[in-house]
């Protein structure tokens, strides 16, 4: 027979050990979704929040919490608990999990399940939760249903730092999600009493690794023809890479490396002309590339020697199979620091960030001139009445961001735009690029703003503005959802609304398939009246039809949560 509980309940007294061990591990956010077989774990969590011991956050969605709870790890560098029922409450968390899984993104689940005894009997919202997320979590345990033991508080703990150090990658260099499958039997829940439950006190500091320290980084010498690519996920460490070696920096709009005096934000063009993209000869890849196909295809041709550099992760960047060298960090040894102030190795960076920069100043839509309060000709002020048109979207959104905001792309065509156009600014970019997929970008996007403005100044005091497209909107709709009580994020979503996936107008199928046909299964049109999605929401709404207009919108946003619509041409 089992020992009784202090509580009376077993589930209620097993989540107080569980919940407060992670607290004393450093967890700070817990994101849940509400359900009778989660009660215990919720009611001690709300319990936790009320001491003033962690902060909660409850959405009705677990695809939207999940998201959130990325956003959170994202920007506060800690693990993020999830929580929720069973059944098909622990599905919806999957897209949540492989962005997490790809992106090195440490989430713990906890899942709340049904004992030995009613499983496997068709009992209702019970499925097979053990493993459902396969090989995408660092640590899966199916943990049997408390019974009021004194040992099973120990084993509590035990399991928060297991589920902490794999969720972290402590131990290892690959940061992911966990799974912890909690079985509970009746009663579910009891009065939660921690006046026993020793608690650190209440500290926030700005973001922290959460990653182990890298090895023994590989030295890179000397070479010619050497460029440094960053992808999602490269941080500064790309740039200071790049200029130690004197070597031209190629890096996307998400890499968190777009800036400094080896930049070259116009890539894309110069590795499509024989005289720059012909002539390279070796490559340093940091992080996941994704926006281009350009870099795909530098690193499949023959005679470039590749060398990939990512921190953290389980799979490598790897296009082709031609990769010679994986390293965890990289360092330029001393030839290469020492070459990097030759005539030939001036001339090569020189030719490409000067060419670069060339490229940018030549467009219309970048030169158009700022707003002046006097003294405008006839051409700037009808400059500033034009429609907006996408590289005038990203041109002005990136100028209004600095570092102490946080700038968020939805994979839509957008940040593809903003890839290709925008100069180099040192300020946090955030992207889900692990997938790539347009599934809980406003999510995402709310936990970044929570995260960075729960901070203390000058961090806590930007905005969070998140750039993505209708239709990446629509798909996360319901992660406007904000819950009373709460704190409110100061999100400005900026979405571009051509009424449609216009991503598919400039895909090789568009010259081939039938126009009515790519407009019904790919463009999918849409006819959302945004105004009413934020009313309903309870969103502030502007829209910006003009350059005077946006610019307006966006160094003057609202204090809360806003939707500032931008419609554009197809």
């Amino acid at each position: 027979m089992p020992e009784a509980s202090g509580s009376g309940s077993p589930a209620t007294d097993f989540s107080v050990a569980l919940l407060g061990e992670f607290v004393r591990l450093g967890v700070r956010d817990v994101v849940l979704s509400p359900g009778a077989r989660s009660q215990a774990l919720a009611l001690v969590a709300a319990e936790l929040e009320r001491l003033g011991r962690i902060r909660l956050h409850v959405r009705i969605d677990e695809r939207s919490a999940g998201f959130l709870a990325i956003g959170l790890a994202v920007e506060s560098g800690r693990p993020v608990l999830t929580v929720c029922t069973s059944g098909t409450a622990v599905a919806n968390l999957h897209p949540a999990v492989l962005e997490a899984h790809h992106s090195g993104v440490p989430l713990i689940l906890l899942t709340a399940d049904r004992p030995d005894e009613m499983r496997g009997i068709r009992s209702n919202q019970t499925t097979v939760q053990p493993g459902l997320f396969g090989p995408a979590t660092r640590l899966c345990v199916d943990v049997p249903a408390p019974a009021g033991r004194p040992e099973e508080t120990e084993a509590a703990t035990e399991l928060a730092r297991q589920a902490r150090d794999a969720a972290t990658g402590r131990d290892s260099a690959a940061p992911g999600p966990v799974q912890l499958n909690l079985a509970f039997r009746e009663p579910l829940s009891a009065a939660v009493d921690l006046s026993n439950l020793a608690l650190p006190a209440f500290e926030d500091p700005a973001p922290v690794r959460t990653a182990p320290e890298p090895k023994a980084p590989v030295t890179v010498a000397a070479g010619p023809g050497t460029v440094v690519i960053a992808g999602t996920g490269s941080g500064p460490q790309a740039e200071a890479f790049a200029r130690a070696g004197g070597w031209p920096l190629l890096a996307e709009v998400s890499s968190g490396a777009r800036f400094g005096p080896n930049l070259v934000a116009a890539y894309r063009e110069l590795l499509r002309a024989d005289e720059f993209g012909g002539r390279v000869e070796r490559a340093v890849v940091f992080g996941h590339p994704t926006l281009s196909r350009e870099v795909p295809e530098l690193l499949q041709r023959d005679g470039v020697d590749i060398i990939v550099v990512a921190a953290t992760g389980t799979e490598w960047f790897n296009p082709g199979h031609r990769v010679r060298v994986f390293a965890r960090s990289v360092v330029a040894d001393e030839t290469a620091v020492a070459a990097a102030g030759t005539r030939e190795a001036r001339e090569w960076l020189g030719r490409w960030v000067m060419t670069s920069r060339q490229l940018l100043d030549g467009s219309a839509d970048l030169a158009t001139p700022p707003i002046n309060a006097r003294g405008m000709s006839r051409a700037e002020l009808a400059a500033l009445r034009a429609p907006v048109t996408r590289p005038m979207l990203v041109d002005a959104v990136w100028r209004a961001s600095w570092p102490h905001d946080r700038l968020v792309f939805g994979a839509s065509r957008l940040i593809r735009e903003a890839d290709r156009l925008v100069s180099g600014k040192k300020i946090p970019v955030h992207s889900n690029r692990g997938l790539a997929g347009i599934d809980g970008t406003v999510a995402t996007a709310v936990g970044i703003a929570l995260a960075s403005q729960a901070g203390p100044e000058p961090r806590g005091a930007g905005t969070t503005r998140l750039l993505l497209g209708d239709l990446a909107l629509l798909h996360d709709a319901g992660s406007l959802l904000l819950t009373p009580g709460e704190a409110r994020p100061r999100l400005q979503v900026i979405v571009g609304n051509d009424g449609g996936g216009t991503i598919f107008d400039g895909l090789e199928v568009a010259a081939s398939a039938p126009p009515e046909s790519i407009s019904r299964v790919l463009y999918t049109p849409q006819r959302m009246e945004f105004a009413q999605l934020a009313a309903a929401y309870g969103w502030e709404y502007r829209r910006a039809a003009t350059r005077s207009e946006l610019e307006q919108a966006l160094t003057m946003p609202p204090a809360g949560p806003s939707i500032l619509e931008v419609p554009l041409d197809r």
